[in-house]
This record gives structure tokens, C-alpha cells and sequence, in this order.
């Protein structure tokens, strides 16, 4: 697709703080669009959880994943989430920035279906940062941390398959050089 340099994908291990350096560089450049997810997850009372597209069936993901409708999708909590095709072509084919908060996983089906989409793995200021932030949510046991790490190790490792890497040592900051990149490969002026 022509406008591939124009998908960014922010991936890294849980507590590196994707979602707030996604939510800072969104609120200063609103222009910047980020897909909406499916779910097959039943709708939540009085309209939370709004922006989230609703499927009809548990197979629904995993079949539209098997014919590529589906550019990427996690199974959690007996549900499955995922980001459609459809969805992520529409916004690029009008020429929109796109910015998409996925995991490690998700980011490689993304290089193999828009080889020119650019992946940038967010990373902790240190290991002992990354698992301060974790146990910092205070929603989660021992138990619970200890094996989040231990997945963090895992995708830690495949940083190196990323187009680039950005160190999250503070939100706004790292929201601002996350621009700069954006601005930079899809040849857009500041």
C-alpha cells in the first residue's frame, strides 16, 4: 500500500508506558489517528468502553485473523481483541498519520502485512524502572508481577526486530521525539 510510511506501531513490554506516551503525543497533534479496536466482549453498561467495535461471535477474530481482515488480535479474559484491516486501511488510504498501541506479537503480523509501516519499540529507562512502574499500578499480585516480567524479559529480546527504539524516561519527552520520528519518515515538515 502507498501509504504505509504513514503507520506507526508503538510495541514494548507492559510498564514501558505505551498507552500514556501514545495518549501525550495525541494530545498535542490530535491530527494523529489511532485505530479503534474490536472485541468480542459484550458491550458495558451505559456506553464505557465506547470506541470499541463489537463482534458477533468468539470466532469471529480468529476466522477474520485467518483470511487477513484482522491486522492483529490477543485473546484475554475470554475475549478476543483485535485491530481490523479495514479499519487501519480507510484512515491510511485518506492520508492520515495512524498510530497503533500493540504488543510484540501484533507488531510482526503488522511488518508482514505493511512491510512499510514503522515499528518503534518503547523501552524503560532500566529493568528495575520497568518493574517499579509494574508493582506502582498496585493492581496486581506477586504472583501476577513476577510473571509480567518474566514476559517483559521475552519482549525485551525482540526489540531488535523494530524499526527503531525509544527510551520512555519521561512521558512528555518521549511523546516529543516520537513526533520527530513520525514527522521524519512519513516526510511531513514541523
Amino acid at each position: 500500500m502507498e501509504n504505509e510510511k504513514y503507520l506507526f506501531v508503538v510495541s514494548g513490554a507492559a510498564g514501558t508506558g505505551k498507552d500514556s506516551v501514545v495518549s501525550a503525543l495525541r494530545k498535542a497533534h490530535p491530527e494523529i489517528e489511532k485505530t479503534v479496536s474490536a472485541t468480542t466482549r459484550s458491550p458495558p453498561p451505559r456506553g464505557a468502553g465506547r470506541g470499541r467495535l463489537l463482534l458477533p461471535h468468539q470466532g469471529a477474530v480468529p476466522a477474520a485473523h485467518q483470511s487477513d481482515e484482522v491486522v492483529e488480535h490477543n485473546f484475554f479474559n475470554g475475549n478476543y481483541y483485535g485491530t481490523l484491516k479495514e479499519e487501519v486501511n480507510k484512515r491510511l488510504n485518506a492520508g492520515k498519520l495512524v498510530v497503533m498501541v500493540i504488543d510484540v506479537h501484533g507488531a510482526a503480523n503488522i511488518r508482514r502485512m505493511y512491510p512499510g509501516a514503522t515499528t518503534i519499540f518503547l523501552l524503560p529507562p532500566s529493568t528495575q524502572e520497568l518493574e517499579r512502574r509494574l508493582r506502582g499500578r498496585g493492581t496486581e499480585t506477586e504472583e501476577s508481577i513476577r510473571e509480567r516480567l518474566e514476559i517483559a524479559r521475552n519482549e525485551l529480546a525482540q526489540q531488535d526486530k523494530f524499526t527503531l527504539k525509544l527510551v520512555n524516561d519521561e512521558v512528555d519527552a518521549c511523546a516529543a521525539r516520537l513526533y520527530d520520528v513520525i514527522c521524519q519518515r512519513a516526510g511531513l515538515t514541523r
